[in-house]
């Protein structure tokens, strides 16, 4: 069993049905996890300082860390690995690597801790003193997370870099066990600050996952830390640009979540809350999609073969436009009863279930070109350059901020939604006519012709389900827990049936795909290999 959760996964499909169903289970945990805490601490003061508290030490970790590897580790280490001979050199590379962010982020999380008296003032200005005390002390537990997870993640570049994705994916799930552990037995031991400690415990969990699978490909820690490195300088070169990218992103969350200290009680847990729902489609399809393209389309660069690198971008693109269009309308049209399914409990009322159903509305119009610019950035990242990348996210996140600040004055938290999502739309186009300059072509013909059947039976999709939620109501009743999820999974199941029913209709190549792509992991009867596009633009 052990050996089956790290094999080796053999095509973009079969890589992406792996990060993808085991994403969806973390999301749907994550889902659980956001329930309890809603439940226990409502949309209120506790969860407002909890939220806020992540904020920084996130920050510190995605720039530091997020940044490094996720632009420069995996095609360096695939060079390397990709060639039977140097498998030792990969190592020697992993293990610099690890010791150099290791040590730079043990720095960054002492000077948090120090420091975050100071800055939780800086971070949540709107709240009181004694919110102010309780941002300052879960920020003190959070670095140690944060640390534990910056090795983690480390590990999990490595096992992205091999194509093992099994154990990757997992370790997610651990991370909100840790997490639900903490909001159910540490806090009534600890009271609040329990809830910190529970991200400690998730961090550790997945490390332990993701250790466990670098030590069964291979892998064994050496004290290396060479500064002379070539890698490691490259490595650093690349860094800087998307190190600056990831920043500006962050720094844009992070001034929305100031923002949201000065509106209404309760706005910070609205504003995460909603984000963390829309995020399920996001980590399920752009995510698992952006990892498993990510290697298919590095080697192809290092192997100088344009045509190969596009069709494995087209076949990304075309995946992730096919299954979060559905789930776009889905959660648009649905967005009441989800909220209310995911959060409706114990203390977290109806009126606290309309503002985040209403700021979930305007995070849902952003699914697509999310989905879309993950995958763009992995193709400039595999063409090593991360600096138009910056660019472009710079020009994004100023408008996201200007916009939401605009916005925010009249519709308060969902508000600033509706900046985030015109951000993401302007990071999508910058993007596109980017990596076109640079290409010559990105098979737009190809995904123009896959855009109009998803289009098509997205129409079918959401007359499906507008016309059954009423139906439904007229059989169910809406009072309890039960007849608000029955009509959601009704409706929302009958909407994606006839999605898919038009889809075969009009012969979707996707659909093909991924159905062939759950056929060899999960019935294993078809032959691992690779089932992109072949024809060009």
């Amino acid at each position: 069993m052990l050996k089956f959760l790290n094999t080796e996964s053999k095509s973009v499909v079969g890589a992406a049905a792996i990060v993808g169903a085991l994403s969806f289970a973390s999301r749907i945990i994550g889902l659980i996890r956001d329930r309890i805490l809603l439940g226990h601490f409502g949309a209120g003061a506790t969860l407002d300082a909890y939220y806020a508290a992540f904020k920084l030490p996130d920050l510190v970790f995605s720039l530091l860390v997020v940044g490094s590897l996720s632009a420069g580790f995996i095609p360096i280490f695939t060079r390397y690995w990709s060639n039977p001979l140097q498998k030792k050199r990969a190592w020697e590379f992993a293990n610099n690597a690890l010791n150099a962010i290791a040590a730079i982020m043990a720095v960054a999380c002492v000077f948090l801790f120090v420091f975050a008296g100071p800055l939780s003032e800086l971070m949540a200005p709107g709240f009181d003193a004694v919110q102010r005390g309780a941002v300052a002390d879960n920020t003190r537990v959070m670095v140690l997370a944060q640390f534990i997870l910056a090795l983690s993640v480390v590990y999990g570049s490595i096992l992205q870099g091999t194509k093992r994705f099994l154990l990757f994916s997992l370790a997610p799930i651990f991370y909100n066990v840790g997490i639900i552990a903490g909001a159910l037995w540490l806090t009534p031991l600890l009271g609040p600050i329990g809830l910190a400690w529970g991200v400690v415990i998730g961090a550790f969990l997945h490390f332990l996952v993701q250790l466990y699978g670098v030590l069964d490909a291979g892998y064994r820690y050496r004290p290396l830390l060479s500064r002379k490195d070539p890698d490691l300088r490259d490595l650093a070169r690349l860094t800087g640009p998307r190190m600056l990218g990831v920043a500006v992103n962050q720094i844009d969350f992070v001034i929305l979540t100031v923002l949201a200290t000065t509106l209404a009680a309760g706005s910070v847990t609205v504003f995460q809350v909603a984000y963390n729902i829309q995020f399920f489609v996001v980590g399920i399809v752009g995510v698992s999609y952006a990892i498993a393209s990510f290697p298919a389309m590095a080697e192809a660069i290092e192997a100088r073969d344009t045509r190969r690198f596009l069709d494995s971008f087209d076949h990304a693109v075309r995946h992730v436009l096919f299954l979060s269009v559905p789930l776009m309308l889905v959660f648009l049209i649905l967005r009441a009863q989800i909220v209310r399914v995911v959060a409706g409990a114990g203390l977290f009322g109806w009126g606290d279930t309309i503002r985040v159903a209403d700021t979930l509305a305007f995070f849902t119009l952003g699914f697509a070109p999310q989905c879309v610019a993950l995958i763009l950035a992995r193709a400039f990242y595999a063409i090593r350059d991360t600096a138009t990348p910056l660019t472009m996210a710079v020009v994004s996140t100023v408008l996201s901020f200007v916009s939401g600040l605009y916005f925010a004055r009249e519709f308060g938290v969902t508000g600033m939604a509706m900046g985030f999502t015109i951000g993401a739309f302007a990071d999508v186009v910058l993007l596109w006519v980017s990596l076109r300059q640079r290409m010559g072509t990105l098979h737009e013909s190809v995904i123009l012709r896959s855009l109009y059947v998803t289009a098509t039976a997205g129409i079918g999709c959401a007359v499906t389900i507008q016309t059954l939620k009423p139906l439904i109501v007229r059989v169910i009743p809406l009072e309890t827990f039960i007849g608000v999820l029955t009509q959601g999974l009704v409706a929302g199941g009958a909407g994606l049936v006839v999605y898919v029913a038009i889809s075969r209709a009009l012969r979707s190549r996707e659909l093909v795909d991924v159905l062939a792509g759950l056929k060899r992991r999960v019935l294993k009867k078809a032959q691992p290999e690779e089932t992109i596009a072949t024809e060009g633009a």
